[in-house]
């Protein structure tokens, strides 16, 4: 980790919301010996609420990084008891299999016990005061929680969510040539099975296969981009107008890491060369980078000259899963350019995305102690 600009001299209380799921797994690991905040409560449903969490996911632990000795010992709480559960604690990471219906209301509940909500959900999403942040693009959509606590009543209490796992491999590399044009994008994504929260135990149908359709993530894909590079009007994130973004989403047989075949078309007269076009990418840093953020990349986006990368086996943990790989970027015949992205689902595009989130509110000032 990073040695932050902005330090905390007592590390904040950390609940984590659907702490028995993969994603709250990844958040466990996460959360080990990290300087701004400290895993003081575990929740989930009522079938595991009373265990400790060492029986809760035993035979159910997913990750090849063992569950720490001491969050084994730790009771597991039921996440529907926001009073008993915020209690003592400075935020909350929320990762739950719930109707999006229900998410909303739950996250909305915590958020006016005046506890943050830093969530991978995608149920507030498109809430218009509620800010979808990937930190190194859009840091500054974070001002918007000012009118979201107005409109909750709420003094500490706000929810932030992170974006799609799927946009992860494709809209960090599009952000840096936005400056060009960009007038329209085509991309295929090919998404690891974590991204389901399973690992091929669970899944074994998924070996030697793929399917061809991930529900809703089409749609995600094509519309959070506009979102993210939208911009704050009379207490709204209003959506970008463009560019035209279509996808096609497929699961295939791999454990972690979202690969995405990009293909690019530039406003008439901007297109840019392929070498300044590898050199904004290497060049790119934000806002995480110029705090040195305790998680954030060095170097947000690399660029492999190789033809055979990025790979999932050799390039997924690049920069410890939070940076993302480019490569085979060349010119198109129907258009401009195309290339390729990899990043790793479950911790860029999940729980580390939701981390690095937490970590700019923090930073920021959004998220204190009680």
């Amino acid at each position: 980790m990073n040695n932050p600009v902005y330090t905390v001299s007592k590390k904040f209380r950390a609940g984590i919301i659907g702490a028995t799921g993969m994603v709250g797994q990844r958040f466990i690991t996460l959360l080990e010996n990290h300087p701004y905040f400290e895993t003081a409560g575990l929740a989930a449903s009522g079938r595991s609420a009373g265990m400790t969490y060492g029986e809760a996911v035993e035979g159910r632990w997913k990750l090849d990084i063992p569950c720490p000795e001491n969050i084994k010992k730790m009771v597991v709480h039921d996440a529907s008891d926001v009073a008993g559960f915020a209690e003592g604690l400075d935020l909350v990471f929320c990762a739950v299999n719930m109707k999006k219906d229900e998410i909303k209301a739950l996250e909305e509940r915590y958020a006016k016990l005046e506890c943050p909500v830093v969530s991978n959900n995608s149920a507030h999403r498109h809430t218009p005061d509620v800010p979808m942040v990937v930190p190194e693009i859009n840091a500054d959509h974070i001002r918007i929680i000012d009118a979201q606590r107005r409109r909750l009543g709420t003094q500490r209490g706000f929810i932030a969510v992170k974006s799609n796992c799927s946009l992860q491999s494709y809209v960090p590399a599009l952000h840096p040539l936005m400056k060009y044009g960009i007038e329209k994008a085509l991309v295929c994504t090919y998404q690891a099975i974590s991204g389901a929260g399973k690992n091929f135990k669970d899944w074994p149908e998924m070996e030697h296969n793929i399917i061809p359709f991930i529900g809703g993530e089409e749609e995600k894909s094509e519309q959070e981009p506009l979102r993210i590079w939208g911009h704050i009007e009379n207490g709204e994130i209003v959506k970008a107008e463009g560019p035209v973004i279509t996808t096609q989403c497929i699961r295939v047989p791999v454990l972690d890491g979202h690969t995405a075949a990009v293909f690019v078309t530039f406003e008439e007269g901007k297109k840019p060369s392929k070498e300044e076009i590898i050199k904004v990418w290497r060049e790119y840093s934000g806002v995480p980078q110029e705090l040195k953020l305790p998680s954030a990349p060095e170097h947000f986006i690399q660029y492999l000259e190789d033809d055979n990368r990025p790979q999932v086996a050799l390039d997924v943990n690049y920069e410890n899963g939070f940076g993302v790989s480019m490569g085979r970027l060349r010119e198109d015949t129907v258009f401009d350019y195309k290339f390729v992205g990899l990043s790793h689902n479950t911790v860029r595009g999940a729980a580390g995305g939701a981390v690095l989130t937490a970590e700019l509110l923090t930073a920021k000032k959004y998220i204190t102690a009680k």
